[in-house]
């Protein structure tokens, strides 16, 4: 992992507002990044409080497995994602396998403000970082 980070922004729609008040609060160290957003929430961060964001398309349309693929690529260091507790949302199995493929390929992840303020604010943000992968081939039981 580079100094620079690729960082993905994803909010569900009831935590689009909570995610933009915690990038306008980290504006400064989230500009030194390349960031980049699912559709909507993308286009938000642009617009509200503009920083350059790449987009993918809308989370349901298939912007999380856009994003689940550019992990598997090398191409996401750093992931928040405020995701919605109370409401479940029609793309619940894309979710729930955007999560699975970060903490396969150990992507720092935060999924609250508070995470998010402790990972933002890390040593390690300002560093390069060798990010330590599990080979999970050599757990998968073969048959015998």
């Amino acid at each position: 992992m580079e100094v620079v980070k690729n960082i993905v922004l994803i909010a569900h729609d009831n935590r689009k507002e909570d995610l933009l008040e915690w990038v306008h609060f980290n504006k400064g160290t989230l500009a030194k990044h390349h960031l980049s957003a699912t559709g909507t929430t993308g286009r938000m961060i642009q617009e509200k409080i503009q920083l350059p964001v790449f987009r993918f398309i809308s989370g349901p349309l298939g912007g999380d497995q856009q994003i689940g693929s550019k992990i598997v690529e090398d191409g996401i260091d750093f992931m928040v994602f405020f995701w919605d507790p109370l409401s479940a949302q029609p793309h619940d199995p894309d979710v729930k396998a955007l999560l699975r493929i970060a903490v396969l390929y150990n992507i720092p992840m935060a999924c609250n403000r508070s995470s998010a303020d402790f990972l933002i604010s890390s040593p390690l943000m300002e560093k390069e970082y060798n990010r330590q992968l599990i080979d999970y081939g050599n757990r998968i039981p073969t048959k015998h």
